[in-house]
């Protein structure tokens, strides 16, 4: 009886980290050396916009590699993007497709982790890696921690896993036409309410160098995950600013009631303290105003999804 030969491609952004290009490579091909008869590799790799060169002779492997070279630097989740939407061009016959980063900290042995539970759940979900042990500095821990709580509070939704993913070939027609995926891998999975689950597995140590993401990237990425809610981020903006109109009111009735129709003494600033009441309440309601018209602004607007715009940001494709 034989078994049936597992596809996977690896899609992987790269941005100056070519040194952990290539030992991802040379550690992908040693776990495929383990078990040659069952599983077939490829490896895209996402040049976003580097300004370092490739040095071919790193690139000589057993797995066939193909490097998409971008225009100049999109960051890394439209790189994502493109590289999902390029795949899906290619109408390759792969049974997975794994996102993962190239400086080590998503493991090559956990691919197939990700492989065997997508199998398990007969391709019908994304899997993605929700991390058990980390190893960042306590600084970006304890950032994370409360971009988590934030993402929650804003959302209404936990996030607690990142890019590093295995996508069922059936699956990738859903994923490619998602607006937000342009702004973020794993928001836009979960917004779009695509099946998915989570496999807990630990975080690696980087390969070379150091992360290419300052604060400032990180920040933004955070804003880009919640920016994928914006109709429920509208919603919940409404919900408070009615909440605090509501409060703004009651507290200009309770400060006339209390001087009109109690003999207790109100202190001179009462006025003073109605005008800042109505001053808040003018505020509230302009924002929510303005955020009314651009969600429907938004709205309005019915765009047929584009599953080619990839093609304005590839500037070349070598393959070796």
């Amino acid at each position: 009886m034989t078994t049936e030969i597992i596809k996977i491609v690896c899609l992987t952004p790269v941005f100056n980290d070519w040194e952990s290009l290539y030992i991802l490579i040379k550690n992908l091909e040693n776990q495929i050396q383990a078990q040659p008869n069952l599983i077939s590799l490829k490896i895209i790799a996402i040049n976003d916009g580097s300004s370092d060169s490739v040095e071919r002779e790193n690139l000589q492997s057993t797995i066939p590699i193909e490097i998409v070279s971008l225009k100049k630097n999109v960051g890394h989740q439209r790189a994502i993007a493109i590289g999902l939407q390029y795949l899906y061009s290619l109408n390759l016959e792969n049974d997975f497709v794994v996102v993962m980063d190239c400086d080590g900290e998503d493991k090559p042995e956990d691919v197939f982790q990700l492989v065997k539970k997508c199998q398990a759940l007969e391709g019908k979900k994304i899997i993605f890696a929700q991390r058990k042990k980390r190893q960042e500095s306590i600084l970006f821990k304890t950032g994370y921690f409360f971009y988590k709580h934030i993402f929650h509070w804003l959302t209404g939704q936990k996030i607690n896993f990142g890019n590093f993913s295995c996508i069922p070939k059936q699956l990738m027609k859903k994923i490619v036409v998602q607006d937000s995926l342009w702004n973020h891998f794993s928001g836009s999975v979960i917004q779009s309410r695509i099946p998915y689950d989570r496999l807990l597995l630990d975080r690696g140590k980087r390969y070379h160098g150091v992360s290419k993401m300052n604060f400032t990237s990180l920040i933004l990425h955070g804003l880009s995950s919640i920016s994928v809610y914006f109709d429920f981020l509208s919603v919940r903006i409404l919900k408070l600013s009615v909440y605090g109109v509501m409060i703004c009111f009651l507290s200009v009735i309770g400060v006339i009631y209390i001087k009109f129709f109690t003999e207790n003494p109100v202190p001179g600033w009462a006025s003073s303290l109605i005008l800042i009441f109505f001053m808040m309440i003018l505020q509230l309601s302009s924002v929510t105003l303005i955020v009314l018209l651009m969600q429907l602004s938004a709205r309005k607007n019915i765009k047929t999804p584009s599953i080619t715009i990839y093609k304005k940001f590839i500037d070349e494709i070598k393959i070796y």
